[in-house]
C-alpha cells in the first residue's frame, strides 16, 4: 500500500482541526494560497513528533502539533472564524 493521497485545498477552506487530522493520519495537506498577487502551494507534512510547513520560500520545522497549530493559524491557512 503507497502513501495515503495528499489533501489539497485553498486557504481558509478547513478548520485547523481538520488540517491537524489529515497530517496526523500521515497525509499531506496542500494549501493553495495567495502570496504578492500569485496563488503559490504550501505542503505540510508530519514525521513523527515534527510537523514541516515547506513554503515557496523556505522549509519551517515545528516541533509538536501545538507549534504546527499556531502556524496554520498565524498564516491563515485555516478558516478565519476560529
Amino acid at each position: 500500500m503507497g502513501p495515503k493521497p495528499p489533501l489539497c485545498v485553498h486557504a481558509g477552506e478547513c478548520s485547523t482541526d481538520e488540517i491537524v487530522a489529515a497530517l496526523n493520519e500521515d497525509r499531506r495537506v496542500r494549501i493553495t494560497v495567495e502570496m504578492m498577487g500569485t496563488e503559490r502551494i504550501v505542503t505540510l507534512r508530519r514525521d513523527g513528533n515534527t510537523y514541516y510547513c515547506d513554503t515557496p520560500t523556505k522549509l519551517l520545522k515545528h516541533t509538536g502539533e501545538t507549534e504546527i497549530r499556531n502556524c496554520i493559524k498565524r498564516m491563515g491557512y485555516a478558516r478565519p472564524d476560529e
